[in-house]
């Protein structure tokens, strides 16, 4: 039986923050064209240069505590059915998801795709920590599967929207930095002011050149040397993932842990390749961090560090990986390389992913179910992964053929798979 969609003319979607750039400004276009009402509330500058239907505009200038008791105002005065975002943690979006949800909204949350580069992620009520995800174990997905239909979406012929993806962080903050005088009640939900974030992008776009130098020649000192490494998946210490999802407040904490580790567990021969997130820009000196927690176990000559770049080079002859809760993890899953990860994420299955102490799993990591991960990789592309991106005009005209078709579902991406083994799995548990 097909899934059933509700009557786009009855439907009203308020959207709030999204990604850097252009994709929520096509997104509702296409829901308007389809039929339904869409609203934008803009916070800052950047929010409104990126939406160009300024009847359906809606700027909030008031201070971040009035912004609940303003958002049921809105959603009472507009009839609002369905709320749209980009990611669900930061404190605007939590307060509107929760009010959202006690109000009988459908919830859009859209993030990176957990299978990236080649997808974005699209759930509904809540993502990464607060992803259904978190509550289904392989069992289930595998009796889902196994009365499904239909086929999963091959990855994009060509991907890449990293330039992109710098660039519209870059404009984003310009507009906020320079022309913000409307929204002078703005508060960033990041700690960093907002002029100090713009230089950092512009200043990350301006040395890529430099950088992808010195990340050619570190990638080349690891691959072509012989000893055993490795391999630690840095994160963006201010993401929502790390601030939310796990007990670390930055990288170095997370650094700490883990170096203590490899010192303690590593067979002596062994190496430790940290490779920096490739949208890093340095808020933390991590290098210098590196270097100063491997001098304190006297292990300097055998700890290297990669600024960004591409994993799959590393991924090949790598040992073992650790991350806090990347998304890459699913690179290592997919290889069949041991993993051990510290936060809590939707892929943190026991089939998969190590529970041994970080010194243990230095020594011996354990391997995962290749078969069970292929599961669920499975379930992934089948329910919650959506080919395209958000940043390159190829990979909006990609996501965009399928997001808008889903968003007008009746059900969520999870529940047509699920519906016929719910009898059969009573412990499932919908997250509201």
């Amino acid at each position: 039986m097909a899934p059933s969609t509700t009557c786009p003319d009855q439907r009203v979607f308020l959207f709030l923050q999204g990604p850097h750039g252009p994709f929520f400004n096509a997104l509702g276009r296409m829901l308007h064209t389809a039929g339904a009402q869409v609203w934008r509330v803009g916070f800052n500058a950047g929010d409104q240069a990126f939406w160009s239907d300024k009847t359906s505009y809606i700027p909030y200038q008031d201070a971040p505590e009035d912004w609940p008791e303003t958002f049921s105002i809105l959603i009472s005065r507009h009839r609002v059915t369905d709320i749209v975002l980009y990611g669900d943690t930061r404190p605007i979006h939590a307060h509107a998801v929760r009010i959202a949800k006690a109000r009988g909204l459908t919830v859009h949350v859209f993030e990176e795709g957990y299978l990236r580069p080649w997808w974005v992620t699209y759930e509904r009520n809540g993502s990464n920590g607060n992803s259904r995800l978190m509550e289904l174990d392989v069992a289930q997905m595998q009796a889902a599967l196994a009365q499904s239909e239909g086929y999963s979406p091959p990855p994009p012929s060509h991907w890449g929207d990293m330039r992109q993806h710098i660039f519209y962080g870059a404009l984003y903050h310009w507009f906020v930095l320079f022309l913000n005088r409307r929204y002078r009640n703005f508060r960033p939900h990041r700690e960093l002011p907002v002029s100090k974030e713009f230089r950092l992008y512009f200043k990350r776009l301006a040395l890529m050149p430099f950088h992808r130098l010195q990340r050619r020649w570190a990638t080349a000192v690891v691959r072509l040397s012989s000893f055993p490494y490795h391999l630690v998946l840095l994160q963006l210490g201010h993401d929502s993932s790390v601030q939310s999802h796990s007990d670390f407040s930055c990288m170095t904490e997370f650094l700490e842990q883990v170096i203590a580790g490899f010192a303690k567990g590593a067979p002596a021969h062994h190496h430790l390749v940290i490779k920096e997130h490739p949208l890093e820009n340095h808020r933390e000196p991590l290098r210098q961090r590196v270097r100063q927690i491997a001098g304190q176990y006297n292990i300097t000559s055998r700890i290297h560090y990669v600024p960004g770049g591409k994993l799959a080079k590393l991924l090949d002859d790598a040992r073992s990986a650790v991350t806090v809760n990347s998304t890459a993890g699913q690179q290592v899953l997919w290889r069949g390389i041991p993993l051990r990860i510290f936060g809590r994420s939707v892929y943190d299955k026991p089939q998969f992913v190590s529970g041994q102490s970080i010194d243990t799993f230095f020594a011996r990591p354990d391997a995962p179910d290749s078969k069970a991960y292929r599961t669920y990789r499975q379930f992934l592309l089948k329910t919650c992964q959506v080919p395209g991106g958000f940043y390159s005009r190829r990979g909006r005209r990609q996501l965009l053929r399928r997001a808008v078709d889903m968003m007008l579902l009746a059900q969520d991406p999870y529940e047509t798979h699920l519906a016929n083994n719910e009898a059969e799995v009573p412990q499932l548990r919908i997250v509201e």
